[in-house]
């Protein structure tokens, strides 16, 4: 399988340590789509509660988890989607990916939403992998 991620010539990219706008998969065996994982841990607990930064850690971590549990890491991923309550603490939200997304940068969507599925959850992150 050849995936080939970048950024058009002379478009200029002002987080290139976060994502690439495009990925390329030609012929993957499988593609996994993960749902939307939220800031909670194996035993369902919220965690990180008023902490932006702790729940996208969170939710990156269950990503993680999830993409193992289907035979797939980070490096896998392609494509991202992030919702989160408020847009203003994008900066920790950039700093938790940062963390988990160290080469082969995914495609990256980032949307506010007013409220996600339980009170005190402040993102949402979901994502498709290719193998």
């Amino acid at each position: 399988m050849a995936i080939k991620r970048g950024n058009p010539p002379g478009m200029k990219h002002a987080r290139a340590t976060v994502y690439n706008h495009y990925v390329r998969v030609d012929q993957p065996k499988s593609m996994i789509f993960v749902s939307g994982q939220v800031a909670r841990d194996n035993e369902a607990n919220q965690v990180g509660k008023g902490s932006m930064l702790e729940q996208t850690r969170q939710c990156l971590r269950n990503v993680e988890q999830s993409l193992a549990a289907a035979g797939a890491t980070m490096a896998d991923v392609v494509w991202t989607t992030v919702y989160t309550t408020d847009i203003r603490e994008f900066k920790q939200i950039v700093a938790a990916r940062e963390e988990f997304f160290k080469d082969n940068l995914p495609t990256s969507t980032m949307v506010e939403v007013v409220h996600l599925a339980d009170p005190g959850l402040m993102v949402e992150i979901q994502v498709i992998a290719a193998i």
